[in-house]
């Protein structure tokens, strides 16, 4: 009995000298495309980016046929680091400035890092840029032009 209470008394100790982990930063959600796989090509990493925006942003989007007339089209242009994380986002073409609104607070209303894109960038670049198209019907809901599809 007095060994088991060294020993219980001991482990105690142990644990209380132990060090927490540093609070965790964020990184894609377990579960989320971008949590499971590296993208192989340009154009796969471009769908998962995309798969994440639409996720965040179920009540700003809407799904099937597009318009035949689109009221507004918004080019962004995002820089992701090696890790994911989202370095900038701009508009690279607009006419319209409330759809440029919605498109980027739709980019920075994803909660996660984006998938890590190290293996896509050039040589010595520091991060990887790309566009991303957003299509808007009536209402100011987009689908993103990497998953409508052809139309």
């Amino acid at each position: 009995m007095r060994h088991a209470i060294i020993v219980l008394a001991t482990a105690v100790l142990l644990s209380a000298c132990q060090t927490t982990a540093p609070p965790a930063v964020r990184t894609p959600a377990a579960g989320t495309p971008a949590a499971l796989q590296l993208a192989a090509s340009i154009d796969a990493y471009k769908a998962l980016v995309a798969q994440q925006i639409m996720a965040a942003n179920g009540e700003y989007t809407f799904s099937g046929r597009l318009p035949p007339m689109l009221p507004a089209i918004v080019v962004l242009d995002l820089s992701v680091g090696p890790d994911g994380e989202l370095k900038s986002v701009r508009v690279h073409r607009s006419r319209d400035s409330d759809a440029s609104a919605v498109a980027l607070a739709a980019v920075r209303r994803v909660p996660v890092f984006f998938p890590p894109a190290g293996h896509l960038m050039h040589r010595h670049a520091k991060t990887f840029d790309f566009s991303e198209t957003f299509l808007f019907n009536d209402q100011y809901r987009f689908q993103l032009r990497t998953l409508s599809g052809p139309q």
